[in-house]
């Protein structure tokens, strides 16, 4: 079955609409008053402002070594609630070891907690290309997108990121979370929009299948647009193709939408990308992925999951974040051009974007590292993303605490993120990691999880205390 065809008809039909009722809208970037010394595109060679490096810098470890006050280290460690409003660590000094005449006022840790993949929050081009485009053209956005927001600058980006996900356009957001948002909206309003009547009847709404572990974010969109009465909702268990083909065969609904994470955040599981072709091409759903967590890390020019497995040409929208891997913020919808005129409208970030994909060490440099902690452990993990089950919540907190007095900053996944019994370890490896810190994280594994009895159900490790 054509994919592209049917849902390039509906689309069509839709801004048909739109434009019928004079709602079809219009990005109109303006241009700054200074002009861009560099256009930036994705294919340009690197100018001097954008220096990239071919190995690891010593800033790359202020991303992963941290400090925190005592007061929050104790707070931490004795399970007491903390508001943030602990003194700031920045102001204190560390005890002179040889006289012991003040106490430690804050610790180091090292952080095995978060998702700068690939070390780039601290990477200076990054941070001198920010700086000159606020002293440049200010801070605020001046207005909306549709209004006089949206600048040269922004659809500079856009392209960059297009050419990234091999997609003819993409569209900024300010998060990822709005872009999930976003676009789960903008899909159930093809089903508004080609009713018959005032309300979508049930033969005429959009059929969305979602796993059953994708993204709050992802969940909350489907919600709003559940609102609406503009789609039907469909629960496949965690990528299980079988599941998904079964409520696929049953679904009397032509409009049909599969979304699934790419590289899922709690487990570190892939999506079965190459089975989701596979039922793509038989069943002619509209194929997303949100691909925040692969974005960067995964695929040789760090396109993510879809170049990792070949099928970017199967993937119709690739949902994305500047706020993990590339060290920045903001969100981004890639897709095909009609896709793009639909999607509602809600500096200089492409400088991540250009060293992102030029520091090539860096990738090579995180898989070295998934590579090092399987042969560490013994885990079979299969991406960055480490989830080590424990099940109780208090077994699981006294291994991150213990892991905390250890020096290592390793957080306690609770429900309502993760479900009951579930609690875990969460820990993520990134670039600016060694293969030294990973033996000292090893061992400190070792004294409160058995890590011999640790086995792989599912994608995701189950430890024993």
């Amino acid at each position: 079955m054509e994919v592209t065809s049917s849902w390039d008809k509906w689309v069509e039909e839709a801004l048909s609409k739109l434009e019928s009722l004079q709602l079809l809208r219009s990005l109109r970037p303006i241009y700054l008053r200074t002009e861009p010394e560099h256009p930036i595109k994705a294919d340009a060679p690197i100018q001097d402002e954008f220096q990239v490096f071919d190995e690891m810098q010593q800033w790359d470890r202020s991303s992963v070594e941290i400090q925190i006050s005592d007061a929050t280290f104790q707070n931490w460690v004795n399970h007491i609630s903390s508001s943030g409003d602990e003194a700031d660590c920045s102001t204190h000094v560390l005890a002179d070891s040889r006289t012991r005449e003040s106490p430690q006022r804050y610790k180091k840790l090292l952080l095995f907690s978060g998702n700068d993949y690939l070390g780039l929050s601290s990477h200076p081009t990054i941070g001198k290309a920010a700086a000159k485009a606020a002293q440049e053209h200010g801070m605020g956005p001046r207005g909306s997108a549709l209004i006089c927001g949206y600048t040269n600058y922004h659809r500079l980006l856009e392209s960059c990121l297009a050419d990234l996900k091999k997609k003819e356009d993409c569209l900024l957001c300010p998060t990822g979370f709005a872009a999930n948002m976003a676009l789960m909206v903008t899909l159930g309003n093809v089903g508004s929009l080609l009713a018959s009547g005032t309300k979508p009847l049930k033969h005429e709404r959009v059929a969305i299948f979602s796993d059953a572990l994708n993204h709050a974010s992802i969940i909350d969109g489907i919600r709003l647009a559940e609102r609406q009465l503009s789609v039907e909702v469909f629960i496949y268990r965690h990528c299980n193709m079988t599941h998904l083909n079964t409520l696929l065969s049953s679904c009397p609904l032509t409009k049909k939408v599969v979304v699934t994470d790419s590289l899922f955040s709690m487990d570190g599981d892939f999506a079965p990308m190459i089975e989701l072709v596979r039922l793509r091409k038989k069943y002619g759903f509209l194929l997303v992925i949100d691909d925040a967590h692969g974005t960067f890390v995964c695929g040789k020019s760090g396109g993510g999951v879809g170049e990792e497995f070949n099928c970017e040409k199967d993937i119709d929208i690739c949902v994305g974040t500047l706020s993990k891997a590339a060290g920045c913020h903001g969100g981004f919808i890639a897709c095909r051009q009609l896709l793009y005129i639909l999607l509602p409208r809600s500096y200089d970030l492409a400088a991540a974007v250009i060293v992102a994909r030029k520091e090539t060490w860096r990738r090579r440099a995180i898989w070295d590292r998934v590579q090092d902690f399987r042969t560490l452990t013994g885990i079979p993990i299969s991406s960055p993303i480490i989830s080590l089950i424990i099940g109780s919540e208090e077994k699981a907190l006294d291994a991150s605490q213990h892991l905390l007095r250890s020096g290592f900053h390793v957080t306690a996944i609770r429900p309502p993120t993760v479900p009951p019994n579930s609690c875990r370890l969460r820990v993520t490896l990134t670039a600016a990691h060694t293969r030294n810190d990973l033996e000292r994280l090893t061992n400190a594994l070792s004294c409160c999880l058995d890590l011999k009895e640790i086995s792989v159900n599912s994608s995701n490790a189950y430890a024993r205390m």
